[in-house]
């Protein structure tokens, strides 16, 4: 059985294009700018931080994902 995406997935799914290093760099100066893992699902993370997960979030960190 497989499960469903969440709206939200979809919704991130959606929004989500490659971008630039040029249209990132002002968020690497402000500090605002999370590296994720190539192992973890990019979606999935920004699903984590929008639903304000923190334990999955601080797990992620702590494993240095």
């Amino acid at each position: 059985m497989t499960q469903e995406p969440s709206t939200l997935y979809a919704k991130l799914l959606g929004e989500t294009a490659e971008i630039s290093w040029k249209e990132l760099e002002p968020f690497f100066a402000k500090g605002a700018l999370l590296w994720v893992d190539a192992s973890l699902d990019l979606i999935e993370a920004a699903e984590g931080m929008a639903e304000d997960n923190r334990d999955k979030v601080a797990a992620w960190l702590a494993a240095g994902t």
